[in-house]
């Protein structure tokens, strides 16, 4: 388990907002394609949290037949501003218009997207292909999600040799985490 940063300062955020242009650009080509796919196998799913918080899946995305050769769930989280109320609904339904942030980055495969906890914080649980390129991404997106976030509610953390499947039909993995991390794991699902 690799655990959160505390902040990516040290990444240079014109390196960050670049990956977003190329990963925008690759995203249209996967739906020119038609390798996205919103499968609905796990819509409605509920999920609760080692930290006792619950969230629901609310739409999955995935690329098409990719596979990865090394396998890594990232799990995601944030608080938005200022959303509260029937906000959270307009957000899950514009939330699809973001899709071109993540989908084309290298090694994607699939995202669970979970509505927000009792808490308001929204998770995304991935699968990539290759530990290193699930940071990359969390490491970017963090540049974007910081312009909508509560200053510190975002976080990630990556679990290289995990399928993202895995996290809900075999239990969480065996990692040990602090109990103030304990906010990724999924215990039930």
């Amino acid at each position: 388990m690799t655990p959160s940063p505390g902040s990516p300062a040290h990444d240079s955020p014109v390196a960050a907002w670049r990956a977003v242009g190329r990963c925008v650009g690759m995203s249209v080509l996967l739906l020119i394609r038609g390798r996205l796919r919103s499968p609905r196998t796990w819509v409605g799913r509920r999920v609760l949290f080692a930290d006792g918080s619950t969230s629901t899946i609310y739409r999955e995305t995935v690329v098409a037949d990719a596979v990865a050769a090394r396998p890594c769930a990232l799990v995601v989280r944030f608080r938005l501003r200022w959303v509260q109320g029937r906000g959270h609904a307009l957000f899950r339904a514009e939330s699809l218009l973001n899709t071109p942030l993540f989908a084309g980055f290298p090694g994607f495969v699939a995202k669970w997207w979970l509505a927000a906890d009792e808490h308001g914080v929204y998770r995304g649980l991935y699968e990539w292909d290759g530990a290193d390129r699930a940071d990359a991404y969390a490491r970017a997106l963090w540049r974007v999600l910081a312009l909508v976030s509560v200053p510190g509610s975002i976080a990630y953390t990556v679990l290289p040799g995990h399928h993202r499947d895995d996290l809900l039909t075999t239990g969480p993995p065996d990692a040990v985490a602090p109990a103030t991390a304990e906010w990724w794991r999924p215990v039930a699902g």
